[in-house]
């Protein structure tokens, strides 16, 4: 099991395994079809979890955009998902979290020009989280400081219109 460094917890570096993310939909740095889009269904698309570590209780997953005019744009928050290879489309496990579009599910990529990235990020954590479901994308990092012990993203693109 490989082991990367992910830089959270007050600036100190923390070692974790690398999970392996991918989608039967889209490959690493190809384009995200339509349909898990603002221009199709909205749905999130499937995950494929890999080398999730055995003592893992729970996942998180955050989705984002790095690349959006204002800053990066959270499109999901979900935690408290129960540990699984295999997220499906349009599932929804766990307690999800508020988004930057103010809502409680999962909101796909809507770019308003441009090729933006997306960044589907995983997290293996050693126990569940007592969050509320008003918590966003900050307070789910804060709540999972110390907890994470595996962590995965794949990133995918959109570009409207294409």
């Amino acid at each position: 099991m490989t082991h990367d460094i992910l830089p959270i917890e007050n600036e100190k570096a923390v070692t974790y395994h690398s999970i392996k993310v991918t989608s039967a939909v889209f490959k690493e740095n190809e384009f995200i079809p339509p349909r898990f889009t603002c221009d199709g269904k909205n749905v999130n698309p499937p995950l494929n979890i890999d080398h999730i570590p055995k003592t893992a209780k729970s996942l998180a997953i955050i989705v984002d955009d790095p690349d959006a005019p204002g800053g990066t744009w959270v499109h999901w928050v979900v935690w408290n998902v129960p540990v699984t290879h295999h997220i499906k489309e349009g599932q929804v496990a766990g307690a999800q979290g508020m988004n930057d579009f103010s809502y409680h599910t999962y909101k796909g990529p809507c770019p308003p020009s441009g090729t933006h990235r997306y960044f589907f990020k995983v997290y293996a954590l050693d126990s569940q989280l007592e969050l509320p479901v008003s918590s966003n994308k900050y307070d789910l990092e804060k709540a999972m400081s110390g907890r994470i012990l595996g962590f995965g993203e794949l990133i995918g693109l959109y570009k409207r219109g294409q």
